[in-house]
């Protein structure tokens, strides 16, 4: 990947992206995320080459600092966070992706996405109280936000929220997606044994230690 139109065609094909030149100045070109308006990816020509500005998480900013001369502190941008990425030829076209994508999973990162991801690490025979949903999502104070989300779910074919219990175990009344007794039906599918709209916590309850499941 060394050209503006590659880096712009793969900013783009992420999901609510959308390009903009916001100077005036055809040489910045950035790509935004729809609704917050983040940009994650800005293209610029600087001293011949094409340079893109990518947001980086600080455990690896260092990582691609060191792996790849051509990948220097933000320019223009806070150091910290962001890392530029000069597109001479010598960073491979995955790395070059692998940064982009870092990127905006940063920007577009939010707790009703925490919350999702959470979710489907509850394994298949266990089950999670919304308090161990919020933890696992970074903020244990959120556990009803964790039930507002999981009402909502997208992808209930990926997103296991019918797993998920309130602290005494209790299952939702009338399951927010298939009706009632349904969370029931598919809980027991799972090898969990629902007694009286109730699971055992102490049985298939997951353990939490510093926001890690135990096995």
């Amino acid at each position: 990947m060394t050209t503006r139109e590659e880096a712009l065609a793969y900013g783009l094909s992420f999901p609510g992206t959308y390009k903009e030149t916001p100077f005036r100045d055809t040489n910045w070109q950035l790509v935004r995320v729809a609704g917050s308006k983040k940009a994650f990816l800005w293209t610029y020509e600087r001293e011949g080459y094409i340079n893109l500005n990518v947001k980086v998480d600080p455990q690896w900013r260092d990582f691609w600092r060191s792996a790849y001369p051509a990948v220097i502190p933000g320019w223009h941008q806070n150091k910290e966070h962001w890392n530029t990425i000069i597109l001479d030829g010598s960073i491979p076209a995955v790395d070059i992706k692998r940064m982009i994508a870092e990127s905006y999973d940063l920007v577009t990162d939010s707790p009703t996405k925490r919350i999702y991801e959470a979710a489907k690490k509850i394994p298949r025979g266990k089950v999670a109280t919304y308090g161990q949903v919020a933890e696992l999502a970074g903020d244990k104070k959120m556990a009803r936000a964790v039930g507002n989300a999981l009402h909502k779910n997208p992808d209930p074919a990926e997103i296991p929220c019918y797993r998920v219990v309130n602290a005494k175990g209790e299952l939702a009344g009338a399951f927010a997606f298939g009706g009632a007794g349904r969370q029931a039906d598919l809980l027991r599918a799972d090898g969990i044994v629902v007694v009286d709209d109730r699971v055992d916590l102490k049985q298939f309850g997951i353990r939490i230690r510093d926001g890690v499941i135990l096995e």
